[in-house]
């Protein structure tokens, strides 16, 4: 998964969503109740993420949602549990 985040302690923090983010390389005390998204829900193959990023001292992360569901699968899936539970054709 690509980044825009560039994680060091040699330049300032700078927001530049949605290209580019200077972010310290370790989070500070203040992160836990400062944090905030940056932009919208992004998604890149099969997952869903945002940036947050610490009002106060500009610390940034790329936060995974969650994965999205992969419909080929889940179609062969369905497909193979109705087969299961279909009663033969004697028993109708």
């Amino acid at each position: 998964m690509s980044a825009i985040v560039e994680y060091t302690n040699a330049k300032p923090p700078e927001n530049h969503y949605p290209w580019r983010i200077v972010s310290p390389s370790r989070s500070g005390p203040c992160c836990f109740a400062e944090m905030e998204e940056i932009g919208e829900v992004q998604r890149e193959e099969r997952w869903e993420y945002v940036y947050k990023r610490c009002r106060r001292c500009g610390f940034t992360v790329q936060m995974i949602l969650r994965e999205v569901p992969d419909d080929a699968l889940l179609s062969r899936l369905r497909t193979l549990l109705q087969r299961s539970f279909r009663r033969p054709a004697a028993d109708r």
